[in-house]
């Protein structure tokens, strides 16, 4: 069972850009149940990843993939010897409500009124990698060859569309579901069979407050919050 922490306890959260309309849900829940606030940064994971390794302090680290946080246990960084699954990511395609490629379908990537993709960096972003493989098993690699923007994060990807400098962008269904998006922009889920599942993880910082740490991702993968999740665009892993 959870103890309340004491009255301005703190943890440092770095989250996966998918995941920047989920933590003000996770940690408004969370302060309420211990009274820890949680201090959140968000950036793509592999961004992240790199402001771990250069010292950025960091409690726990909530990737959007396997790899990124085995980097840090790999670094030698992480108080576990593997990271560990908290929720499953799911793809969206997302065009503006006054888009005329609405009604929006998977069918309007290939339309030729298209010019602009926007994706996340692949080599950065796992929802990036995510969108090159429904690309790829799509067959539109020659289509959306010089089409594509790349953003820094899946978060810039959906503000790319939202600004109109591209028709259509490949975002996590958490941002697409999000309150922001919702008025903005419509979508259209990617079915998953079309690219590698998403499996989200999470690592612990061994420099940082373990016990505090350990206790967030025992709530986090309750089963009291995963219930929740498909709330806010994530599927639960338990």
């Amino acid at each position: 069972m959870l103890q309340a922490q004491p009255a301005g306890k703190t943890l440092r959260v770095a989250a996966a850009a998918d995941l920047t309309p989920v933590m003000p849900v996770l940690a408004q829940l969370y302060l309420q149940k211990t009274g820890v606030k949680l201090i959140v940064s968000t950036a793509s994971s592999g961004a992240l990843v790199t402001q771990i390794e250069n010292g950025s302090p960091t409690d726990i680290f909530l990737g959007a993939d396997f790899t990124f946080p085995e980097k840090i246990v790999a670094d030698g960084l992480a108080d576990s010897k593997a990271p560990t699954p908290y929720a499953k990511g799911s793809l969206a395609l997302i065009t503006r409500k006054d888009s005329p490629l609405n009604p929006l379908s998977i069918e309007r990537l290939s339309e030729t009124r298209v010019h602009k993709v926007a994706v996340a960096d692949p080599l950065h972003a796992p929802f990036g990698r995510a969108a090159t493989a429904a690309i790829t098993h799509l067959r539109l690699q020659q289509t959306l060859a010089s089409k594509l923007v790349t953003a820094e994060n899946v978060a810039q990807a959906g503000q790319f569309v939202e600004s109109g400098n591209a028709e259509l962008g490949f975002v996590s269904l958490t941002l697409a579901m999000s309150a922001h998006f919702r008025a903005v922009t419509n979508y259209v889920l990617i079915p998953a069979s079309q690219y590698p599942t998403i499996k989200q993880y999470a690592v612990i910082l061994a420099k940082g407050q373990p016990a505090a740490s350990h206790q967030f991702l025992d709530w986090l993968l309750s089963s009291e919050i995963q219930a929740k999740l498909p709330n806010v665009g994530l599927e639960p892993v338990r």
